[in-house]
């Protein structure tokens, strides 16, 4: 049976070599086995103040990004949150059977909020819209990092909330986390995952960024105390990041890459990381710049929209019609 997948990155700072390891790349093997959809999530950008001139042009980037990597619209609805507008009225809904000790327990929430004196309503109550985003098309899947399992925990509660309520009508979401690559760290913090929002550019991998500036990155990326290149998250955290990266560019597992670089010193084994990562990304750098030269990306989340809207009208009268609301005519 065809499984339904819904998934969504942020149109916030620029993509890096985490999001395409991490998510989109798990994206282009999905679609052709399910019904995906994969969205910009405009909406949830606009929870922390964005320039709209900026967010315009990170939108469409980011879709571009989608496209460029491997995802066909011919096999995956690829478009913007904010174009199907039955997500935010289903996020309020689920706002309604929400509590506020579920939102304060987010920690992502505790994260972001920390030390600032005032923090708007939208990044306290967002992750009941992201329970909108998976239960609109009812999906089974829905692939997420470790950071994000607690906010799908909370669509699953309020899936099972409505449906104890209201009659079965949800699925209950399962999460596809993949065992190696699910998380890519930060190359100044092992500790830390790679964002595209660091105020630290040498701590990420942009997937636009030149081969140059790709080599420079790596080659001043922390390392470990010591120069033997093993795999061992607990004790060589910066080393074993690097080696999963290594081994999702150049497609090997990380006991090749430990026996490719054993009694190897950690120069040759990041010049040699620094090509890897730089032929993945010229290729996807190349389509990029074709499909925004050519304008068709606004086609593409045109259409994508379009079919997204179908399935996701089709729930909400189905959730409005069990709550109660009077049909509109």
């Amino acid at each position: 049976m065809v499984k339904k997948v819904l998934s969504g990155i942020q149109p916030s700072g620029k993509l890096t070599l985490g999001n395409y390891i991490g998510a989109i790349k798990n994206y282009v093997k999905l679609q052709h086995e399910n019904d995906c959809y994969f969205m910009v999530v405009d909406l949830h950008a606009v929870t922390v103040a964005q320039e709209p001139a900026a967010l315009r042009e990170q939108s469409e980037s980011v879709a571009a990004l989608y496209i460029a990597a491997g995802i066909d619209p011919a096999h995956a609805n690829v478009f913007m949150q904010s174009h199907v507008p039955q997500h935010a009225e289903l996020g309020w809904l689920m706002t309604t059977l929400t509590s506020m000790g579920e939102l304060e327990r987010m920690t992502q929430f505790k994260d972001k909020s920390s030390g600032k004196d005032s923090v708007g309503a939208g990044l306290f109550v967002y992750p009941a819209l992201m329970a909108a985003d998976i239960l609109i098309y009812n999906a089974d899947l829905v692939p997420v990092g470790e950071d994000q399992k607690q906010h799908l925990e909370l669509t699953r509660d309020l899936a099972g909330r409505f449906n104890h309520r209201y009659g079965e009508f949800f699925t209950i979401p399962e999460p596809f986390i993949p065992e190696v690559g699910a998380r890519i760290m930060s190359l100044d913090d092992g500790s830390k995952k790679m964002s595209k929002s660091s105020p630290n550019p040498g701590s990420f991998i942009a997937l636009l960024d030149p081969p140059d500036v790709i080599r420079k990155k790596i080659s001043r990326a922390t390392t470990d105390s010591g120069s033997e290149v093993r795999y061992d998250p607990s004790t060589k955290p910066e080393v074993s990041n690097l080696m999963v990266i290594y081994a999702e560019c150049a497609g090997m597992t990380l006991q090749q890459v430990a026996d490719r670089y054993e009694g190897q010193m950690y120069g040759g084994f990041k010049k040699d990381l620094a090509g890897a990562v730089v032929a993945m990304l010229e290729p996807l750098q190349e389509k990029y710049h074709e499909i925004r030269s050519s304008g068709t990306i606004t086609d593409i989340l045109a259409e994508g929209a379009a079919k997204a809207r179908i399935v996701a009208a089709e729930t909400l009268t189905g959730v409005k019609e069990r709550m109660g609301f009077l049909p509109y005519r």
